[in-house]
């Protein structure tokens, strides 16, 4: 038996090594036929590549169409006009043309004599101061609430989950629909019109104001921990003053939902006000009245929006 299995050794070592002679000619077999069709590939004539278009040369964007490109002063008076006369214009082409009737479209000379009429009276301007101070008071008791508030629920995460969620859900609810509540918690006088400017403007302005604190860089907060500084002096020299920008930006938008809101807080028994005289020149059709207080709260809104304005460049030279 030995024997025997010594004797079938070697002819299985010969078997083996055979089939791997055979499999490595095989190989060499396969690669050489793959060799002569890459040659024949090659020889084979190709099709001619297309020419690439030539562009033409860039050519330099004019600063009116270049993206994010101050463009001269020339061009900013030019288009400032331009936005206020086209309107104009499309106004006087209106009336004069006959296409909408003037009970409904009063002439600007219409809208002047009115205006220049309730000016004589003495009725515009006390409309105009009521209606100012009532702004003032609402929306002043708003951003006095909304500012601070803010600035806690941008700069501590406790103060965001613990604030958020009920303001995100009240900004929801219109100041309008409380108008029969305040009227029954506060009565028919001035704090329940001051208390629909609030509730018109302040969860806006919060969540605005939060959301600017929130884009101070954190390597300004690191680098100022790193320096020794504490916590409240992080927030009063780090975060206010590069908040601070924004929070008016955010002011001035909110300011323009103030003057929208004092509009309907007057609808509420009032006797005075630019809201007040509105709904009263609506009894008697008089559109041209209408128009003339539109006029007023304009350029009462746009005063107090250049006004802004000129505070945040001030307070924010850094930022432009």
């Amino acid at each position: 038996m030995t024997g025997t299995s010594g004797g079938n050794a070697p002819s299985s070592s010969r078997t083996t090594a055979g089939s791997t002679e055979a499999r490595q000619a095989e190989e060499l077999e396969v690669e050489a036929r793959l060799a002569e069709a890459h040659e024949a590939a090659a020889r084979r004539p190709r099709a001619a590549w297309a020419p690439l278009p030539r562009r033409a040369g860039i050519k330099p964007a004019s600063p009116l169409l270049s993206i994010r490109t101050p463009i001269p002063q020339a061009w900013r008076w030019l288009l400032t006009v331009l936005s206020l006369a086209v309107p104009f214009l499309a106004w006087v082409v209106l009336v004069m043309s006959g296409a909408v009737p003037s009970t409904f479209l009063p002439s600007p000379d219409a809208v002047l004599s009115a205006g220049l009429e309730m000016l004589r009276s003495g009725d515009l301007l006390d409309d105009l101061g009521a209606s100012a101070a009532r702004v003032l008071y609402g929306f002043g008791l708003a951003v006095l609430v909304s500012v601070p508030l803010g600035i806690v629920m941008g700069t501590f995460g406790a103060g965001q989950f613990a604030f958020e969620p009920v303001i995100g859900l009240l900004r929801y609810l219109p100041a309008s629909a409380f108008i029969p509540l305040l009227i029954i918690w506060l009565g028919l006088g001035e704090p329940s019109k001051i208390a629909i400017l609030f509730l018109g403007t302040v969860f806006f302005n919060i969540l605005m104001t939060a959301d600017v604190v929130r884009g101070v860089p954190r390597s300004l907060i690191d680098v100022s921990y790193t320096l020794g500084a504490r916590r409240g002096e992080v927030l009063r020299k780090i975060v206010v003053p590069h908040s601070l920008p924004g929070i008016i930006d955010a002011i001035r938008v909110n300011a323009a939902a103030a003057w929208n809101f004092v509009v309907v807080a007057e609808l509420i028994n009032s006797t005075e006000g630019l809201g007040y005289r509105i709904l009263r020149s609506q009894r008697f059709i008089q559109t041209d009245r209408i128009f003339a207080v539109l006029v007023v709260i304009g350029v009462a809104g746009l005063v107090i929006d250049v006004a802004l304005r000129l505070l945040r460049t001030r307070v924010g030279k850094w930022t432009a």
